[in-house]
């Protein structure tokens, strides 16, 4: 929405930017959420592995998938801050 507004003229294009860049930072604050679960999985996890070592295979295919499914948001964060920073506002 913010760069299909009609009203935005060359003159006002210095805000536009100022609010993409803004709203990239923002979205790449999704990446923290993440991170932490990961890490907490992760650890978890060797924990387990270091309590029951035959059930090794069954608890590292759960924490994969698991660290799979969480990294999605800090995906779909990415994108959004990269189609942000790098689309072109003054076609």
């Amino acid at each position: 929405m913010l760069f299909a507004n009609p009203l935005v003229t060359r003159e006002g294009i210095g805000i536009v930017l100022a609010a993409s860049a803004l709203g990239a930072g923002l979205a790449m604050v999704a990446g923290i959420g993440p991170g932490i679960g990961q890490g907490f999985a992760a650890g978890k996890s060797a924990e387990a592995v270091g309590k029951r070592p035959k059930l090794q295979s069954p608890i590292v295919r759960t924490m994969l998938l698991g660290q799979a499914v969480a990294q999605t948001t800090g995906i779909y964060a990415l994108i959004i801050a990269l189609v942000l920073l790098f689309v072109n506002v003054l076609k």
